[in-house]
Order: structure tokens, then sequence, then C-alpha cells
């Protein structure tokens, strides 16, 4: 049993069985086991590969995004680009370089945050980019940002951020708890209360028994959060993840260690827990601030900011092997079969020209 796993064990004797939302935030964020405060799960050696690890295609195309958003803007100076959940920091280093080519003027005038709630992570990101010569700060929450225009991208973001769920058991729908079986193993209850029906999925009255529904009011809450700034002083927002464009029955719930799914329940701390985002509900979030909203999926916005006219430029002097993992992180990235449908984007603006 690992020390998480005890722990959690000990706080259900204690207390009775925990929501999914708390069992799933202290797996991952837990101050002494917790997954992102113990480790760097990102790459070949560690859980799961993010596309900035894919192709530095990734990042030069989202860097061009913010870019002309910061134009359309009107070019606001002193401006704020951010990158929120930054990983290891390869995203914003391939910005950085991209945005120093585009426009020298933009990294001499602008300045470049990076918004993390781990130590860990926050040291491996000032390590990734400590050859930069853009001023870097970082911050743990957006709350500390200066007051200025804000040019934002969370990349796998919300995917992390603790969701609840609730099963149809009998005639009502039950928040999903995480509790003890006879043997003292981590088990999935039903709770002991009924849920209000306006937390449901429209199409939760037909559900079969069993059927398991989603939603992340943290999710909403930081997406909020994030709209806020935004609408109050400019800017844009690029967000991008896998999930759904409507909100639906399902159990997305999933565990990931060394590049393989595993039982959510099997090593507290040890494995990433992740859930799909309902970008519908981040849409409607955001234009409660009165931003506008475009959502796409993956392929469609990378090949629409010119994936394959950069693939062949990266290749055009290449030897054979490397013309081959061009063309083959194209595939993964935009590909219908690989992250090009799973993943969407949500595009947020503040302005009426969208890209």
């Amino acid at each position: 049993m690992t020390g998480l796993k005890d722990r959690i064990a000990g706080l259900i004797g204690a207390v009775g069985p925990i929501p999914v939302s708390e069992y799933m935030a202290l797996c991952l964020f837990d101050p002494e086991h917790g997954y992102y405060t113990t480790r760097e799960p990102f790459g070949a050696a560690g859980d799961f590969i993010t596309a900035p690890e894919i192709s530095q295609m990734f990042g030069e195309l989202v860097a061009v995004w913010l870019y002309q958003a910061w134009n359309d803007s009107g070019r606001p100076q002193p401006s704020t680009f951010a990158e929120i959940g930054p990983g290891r920091g390869t995203l914003m280093k391939d910005m950085l370089r991209t945005w120093s080519r585009l426009d020298p003027t933009l990294t001499a005038g602008a300045s470049f945050a990076m918004i993390e709630t781990s130590p860990r992570l926050a040291e491996i990101q000032k390590q990734t980019l400590s050859s930069q010569s853009a001023r870097l700060d970082w911050h743990q929450t957006i709350d500390t940002l200066p007051n200025r225009p804000l040019f934002i991208v969370g990349n796998e973001l919300f995917d992390a951020v603790p969701i609840r769920q609730f099963v149809h058991a009998g005639a009502d729908w039950r928040e999903r708890m995480v509790g003890l079986d006879d043997d003292d193993n981590l088990q999935f209850f039903a709770g002991a209360g009924s849920v209000e029906a306006a937390l449901l999925p429209d199409d939760a009255t037909d559900a079969p028994q069993g059927a398991i529904a989603e939603v992340a009011p943290a999710r909403t809450a930081l997406m909020s959060a994030i709209a806020g700034p935004i609408a109050a002083r400019g800017g844009a927002g690029l967000f991008i993840d896998y999930g759904h464009l409507r909100p639906g029955i399902g159990d997305t719930l999933q565990a990931l260690r060394k590049h393989e799914h595993e039982n959510v329940l099997a090593n507290p701390g040890e494995a990433d827990l992740t859930a799909h985002v309902d970008f519908a509900a981040l849409a409607s979030a955001v234009k409660a601030h009165g931003l506008e909203t475009e959502l796409t999926t993956q392929g469609e916005f990378l090949l629409g900011l010119g994936l394959l006219e950069r693939a062949g430029s990266l290749g055009a002097n290449a030897d054979g092997p490397t013309r081959q993992a061009i063309s083959d992180a194209v595939e993964r990235l935009a590909g219908p079969d690989a992250m090009g449908e799973l993943f969407k984007v949500l595009k947020i603006r503040s302005v009426s020209k969208k890209t």
C-alpha cells in the first residue's frame, strides 16, 4: 500500500466515504504524496507525452495564434503573455523563440509569466528556460498577474482539475464516493443523498441504471478566474485539452501510469488521474464575462495555422529519418485517429475579430 493510499484509507475509516472530487484532489495535489507535487510525469521517461513534447511545431503555431490575437487587439504594450499549467516549460520555450523571430518588439515590450502551483515543476521550468533572454516571472495563481492585457494559453490544464461524479442508482442520482470494502480496499460506492436534477446533463433522465454523469464546478471556477482579467483588461486565451464539445453521460475518469491505463483506485499518488473536459461548460463560463468564444478540434486548429506548410519547411533539407519523424509528428498532432479529433480547442477573445 502506498503512503497516500494508507492515508486515504485512514481518512475514510474516520469520516466515511469521500467524493470522487476529493479523492482526485488528494491523489494529484497532496503536498507530501500528490502526483504533481512529487514527480516529473512528462515525456517518454514519465507517464504521458503532451503535444509540445511531440514536436516544436505545436508551440510555434500556438505562438502564431497568440501573436495574431495581440495584433488584432491593437498591439497593446505592455502586455502579459502567460502559460498556465506549463509542464516542463517546453511550450513556453518554443513560443518565446517564435515570438522573437516574428516580432522582436513584442518580446522587448511584453512580460512573460508562468502560472504553476507545484514548486517542483517550477524548478524544472526554470531549468528549461534558463537560456531565455526574455524576463519570466512565476506565479502560483492568476490573481497576482500584472494589471495589463493578458494573452494566455493552457495546454492539458483542465483535464487534471478534479471533477464530481454521480451514479444513477435506483430512482435517484447519487454522488459517487470512494470508500472501503470489507477487506479495506478502496472501492466506489453510491452516496446516501440524492442529487438535484439541475446539476445533471439534459439526457440524464433516460440514462440506464449504473450510468455515470460528470460535472466540474472547479473547472468552471478556474475558467471564470481566467476570463475575468481578459474581460477587464483585454487580451485572449487558448485552451487545448481532450474532451467533448457537448455534455453527456459517461465515465471518463482514468488513471495513466508509464503510458498505460490502470485502475483509478489502484495506486493513489502514483498515477495521473484525468477526466475528459466538457468544453461547452467552459465556453458558457467565458460567455458569462461577455467574451467571444470559438470551439474547434486540435487538428482543424493546427492545420488552419499552417501545420503542413511548417512541416514541409522543417523537412526540406532534412535526411530521410528526420522527415519521417516530422511526418509522424504531424499525424500524431492532427490526425483524426490520434490527437486531431480527441483534443479540442477553446479560443476566447475580448475583441470582435477572430482568427
